[in-house]
């Protein structure tokens, strides 16, 4: 997941939501360690309009590397560590 500017920026996320008080202010309704962050964040935060953003984050949750959690009309995304351990051990292992 590094070879394109569209990969670069999905690792990115990942590297964000790893830490996400860091990167993204406070939500009114809690924080973003807990709750995960919106698209809309994500959005701002790279500079990209919310649809792109959102196609980002639709892939890495079809990868199984993010979890989504609703709440009201939003959607709250945030890493699944779990996941991404056993990817990063498949790629230690050369699949």
């Amino acid at each position: 997941m590094t070879g394109t500017p569209s990969d670069r920026m999905r690792q990115t996320i990942l590297e964000w939501l790893k830490d996400p008080p860091a990167h993204f202010p406070a939500a009114r309704r809690g924080d973003p360690a807990e709750t995960g962050v919106t698209a809309r964040a994500v959005a701002l935060k790279l500079g990209v309009p919310r649809r792109t953003a959102l196609a980002h984050l639709g892939l890495l949750t079809r990868l199984g590397l993010l979890r989504t959690h609703r709440s009201r009309c939003r959607t709250y995304y945030r890493r699944d560590e779990i996941r991404i351990a056993e990817v990063a051990r498949m790629f230690e292992k050369g699949w």
